[in-house]
């Protein structure tokens, strides 16, 4: 049984034809792979449901425990239960973006230094599926009202104030490019004045499209491509107020979160599956397409650690979405949280090589 991809297709290969199969560290997939296997055997519900899901998998998830109980060899358990297809694009290379989890300076009380409020997901917000997936975004929201369901509040009717006086607000950040970038990463630490941490969780959004400002601004003349990067980007905002807050009301996209206090600091942000990121080992997907769970073994050349161009081959587990991570080819690599993730995610727009491992019959 293959996956009815929308703009791919799968060829079968062999894991001896692999380049670099063999010297990837299996392990750190696989542990990854495990928190996956709990989780989904505990049928903990997803915070952003996938439209298709494996049956395969469960006994494979069983059998992750029963290997990780015996110590066994990581490398051996993926070659035992899956079967590697090359996913080949109809129209141009498969892609890869990075993301991490921002560390911000907040407050659970509103100032004059952090006045930008955080907000939990409203009581009228509905989301469903629909019958026919639209091509940007196959789960919409909607509001309930006395008439019915009518679209959602966007982004600019939530910052005029759509949503004011519904207790809605978690704690507070100093300035809305944060806000706008929490959005969209999908997760943060935000580091309290009294030095606790405490961690945003997605927990919904509004259902309009996702727009890349980035392209906007390029597309406007106001910086080269090549020059924007997760720091840039932030820093243009920031000295271009009377364009950032247009630019930013364009993507209409808005995202609401739940608040956790007790999430270990060592512990990555909780994915769109409902399992905590591991840098390097977690990606997110498109959910349209793909299962939660499933391995990929990902080859690029990609920025390293000191900026330079260096070959990237990994196994990593399928365990996040995103609204603007549409395609069979397409994924975001998690890179960890706090400014150096950042800065690191910020300069990954690649094209890449993905091999999907899915589960033997």
């Amino acid at each position: 049984m293959l996956p009815e991809l929308i703009d791919a297709d799968l060829k079968p290969i062999s894991f001896s034809v692999i380049e670099h199969w063999s010297s990837d560290e299996h392990q750190h997939a696989f542990v990854s792979f495990l928190k996956t296997a709990k989780s989904e055997i505990a049928q903990t519900p997803h915070l952003r449901p996938a439209r298709f899901h494996d049956p395969r998998l469960l006994p494979i998830y069983h059998k992750a425990l029963e290997h990780a109980a015996q110590q066994g060899d990581a490398r051996g358990f993926f070659e035992t239960y899956f079967v590697p297809y090359k996913v080949e694009p109809h129209q141009s290379r498969g892609f890869l973006t990075g993301y991490y989890e921002p560390e911000i300076l907040g407050s659970v009380e509103k100032t004059e230094q952090f006045s930008i409020p955080v907000l939990a997901r409203p009581a009228d917000l509905v989301t469903f599926a629909q019958d026919e997936p639209s091509p940007l975004e196959f789960y919409s929201a909607a509001r309930e009202t006395p008439d019915g369901l009518v679209p959602y509040f966007d982004r600019a009717a939530i910052w005029d104030g759509a949503l004011d006086g519904l207790g809605l607000e978690l704690l507070y950040l100093p300035d809305k490019v944060e806000l706008f970038f929490a959005h969209i990463q999908g997760s943060a630490r935000v580091r309290l004045q009294n030095g606790k941490i405490c961690r945003l969780t997605y927990a919904g959004r509004n259902g309009h499209p996702y727009t890349t400002i980035a392209k906007i601004i390029v597309a406007e003349g106001h910086m080269a491509l090549g020059d924007i990067h997760l720091e840039s980007l932030k820093a243009w905002l920031r000295s271009n107020p009377e364009h950032a807050e247009r630019l930013m009301r364009l993507n209409r996209s808005y995202i609401f979160f739940s608040r956790s206090d007790d999430l270990p600091e060592t512990e990555g942000p909780i994915g769109a599956a409902s399992t905590s990121l591991d840098a390097g080992c977690s990606i997110a997907v498109d959910r349209r397409q793909w299962s939660y769970g499933l391995p990929f073994f990902i080859s690029a050349d990609l920025p390293d650690g000191h900026g330079q161009i260096a070959p990237f081959s990994r196994l990593m587990i399928a365990q996040d979405t995103g609204s603007a991570i549409l395609g069979a080819a397409r994924a975001d690599l998690f890179m960890g949280s706090g400014d150096e993730a950042g800065r690191r995610a910020g300069l990954i727009r690649h094209p890449g090589e993905f091999i999907v491992l899915l589960p033997r019959s």
